[in-house]
């Protein structure tokens, strides 16, 4: 079940109603139940996994709330966080060393008589590991206490909006409000049905209808030019951030509705004028995780090294980025090259600050504009080998781009339709950006402006909106 199904269109509104006809006291049993049917109308083993996670973070927190022992504490850390590692090593990692080693037995004409073994990646268990893995963190260093109700535990690992692909919440942020009063608020219906509608508006107008052009171009790279794949890899990355950002924004807005608040995941990303600020922007959940559980605990062990500390805590933390991305060189790759950008920022930070506080150049349009436009191309590189299915795709993607010219491959009605999508889209960021609280639509103070926007924005996810109950891009990871 995917927010984009029918399933899921039925399956929402009646969590609404069991959910505010349940006694206060017990709407999170609610919420705890629709979790689980939600997951498991998925794959009903995945269940399992997240159920045995959910009971290992469980004891070894209230183990860790327990003990007055440092030693003690720190080992029920670990354990906990080596036993909710290990399922997504496995499963995420396994067909991919397990692979490797036949074909390295292959290329030796050494024949293996045992079959390759597969595993179905079970959905969203990246982002379920990391927030059961952040929550036992946060109680071994005394920022929450250990969570006396498993159910509320289990709540928190399994809740239905962000289960498959985030935000990645903490422990701090959400336990407290499944614990409140969720009370039925008219306002909170309006909020989440905005975003829930704009969400799906990224989804299904911008993400999958430049998603159609993109995949026939990568799934035939032999046969496209370098001036046609230069022109997809460009405009793919607003494709990943109209697909995660419309799964966030329905996310957040399902959650709202249900008088819950989460972390925004996008803030405008591509008005960002240094790889640095790009990260502050796009997906905060992971960066923030990261920063907090990763890139911090190592730039303190390395503060002696000074920026070379800095360097080497972000190339670790971009490289653990990239592997959790998935197991493949070309993620690996996408990791690095993330790395060696915010490092080359760290490296010039001081002298680029003096210089643009010198000669004013924050205001500068032309130099913001400028840089706007490198942070773009940097990162529409390194998502070349995000997007391309392996290593050797990479490879020909850049000796395309770089050496072969020829006429650009044109889908014209999908290209038509998609450029509706993306340049609402960037309008309403640039607006958001640069006259916030003008111009508004959705949030005018006048009733029939705002009736008109929804209509319009409805009739245009149905006109030109891929209704096929498509897959997130995220859910892979």
């Amino acid at each position: 079940m995917v927010f984009t199904s029918l399933n899921f269109l039925l399956f929402f509104p009646a969590v609404i109603v069991l959910f505010y006809i349940t006694p206060i006291k017990y709407r999170w049993l609610t919420l705890l139940i629709a979790s689980y049917f939600f997951y498991l109308n998925i794959e009903p083993v995945f269940g399992l996994l997240t159920a045995l996670i959910t009971l290992s973070t469980y004891y070894f927190t209230r183990q860790i709330d327990n003990t007055k022992s440092e030693d003690k504490k720190r080992k029920f850390m670990y354990i906990n966080v080596i036993i909710v590692l290990l399922p997504l090593f496995f499963f995420k990692y396994f067909t991919a060393i397990n692979d490797g080693v036949f074909n390295f037995l292959e290329a030796y004409d050494i024949r293996w008589v045992l079959p390759k073994i597969t595993f179905l990646l079970p959905v969203g268990i990246s982002f379920y590991t990391f927030m059961a893995i952040g929550y036992t963190i946060d109680v071994y260093n005394e920022e929450i206490e250990a969570e006396k109700n498993i159910g509320i535990v289990a709540l928190f690992i399994s809740f239905f909006p962000l289960i498959l692909s985030g935000p990645i919440e903490r422990a701090n942020n959400m336990i407290p409000q499944f614990k409140s009063e969720l009370r039925l608020n008219p306002k909170n219906f309006a909020i989440g049905l905005k975003l829930m509608l704009w969400g799906y508006f990224m989804k299904l107008v911008v993400a999958d209808r430049i998603a159609i052009y993109i995949d026939t171009v990568y799934a035939n790279l032999v046969q496209h030019n370098g001036d046609t794949i230069i022109f997809t890899s460009l405009i793919y990355p607003i494709q990943v951030y109209a697909d995660l950002g419309g799964y966030s924004l329905i996310a957040i807005g399902v959650s709202k509705i249900l008088g819950l608040d989460v972390m925004p995941n996008f803030n405008r990303p591509f008005f960002a004028t240094s790889m640095a600020e790009f990260w502050r922007r796009w997906h905060m959940s992971l960066i923030t995780w990261l920063t907090d559980y990763v890139y911090t605990p190592l730039s303190f062990s390395f503060r002696k090294y000074k920026v070379q500390g800095i360097v080497i805590a972000l190339m670790i933390t971009f490289i653990i980025s990239g592997i959790w991305h998935g197991a493949t060189i070309n993620f690996v790759i996408w990791g690095v090259l993330q790395g060696i950008f915010l490092s080359i920022e760290a490296i010039l930070n001081k002298r680029r600050t003096k210089i643009e506080s010198t000669y004013k150049l924050k205001s500068n349009f032309a130099y913001v504009t400028f840089f706007i436009i490198l942070t773009y191309v940097l990162f529409s590189i390194s998502q070349v080998f995000g997007r391309a299915v392996t290593f050797e795709d990479s490879v020909l993607v850049f000796e395309k781009a770089i050496f072969e010219r020829g006429p650009l491959f044109l889908d014209k009605t999908t290209l038509a339709y998609s450029l509706i999508g993306v340049i609402m889209l960037l309008l309403s960021d640039f607006r958001d950006e640069y006259f916030s609280g003008k111009l508004l639509l959705f949030d005018n103070k006048y009733f029939p402006i705002r009736l008109l926007s929804y209509l319009f924005v409805s009739l245009l996810i149905l006109w030109i909106g891929i209704l096929n109950g498509g897959q997130f891009i995220y859910f892979k990871f």
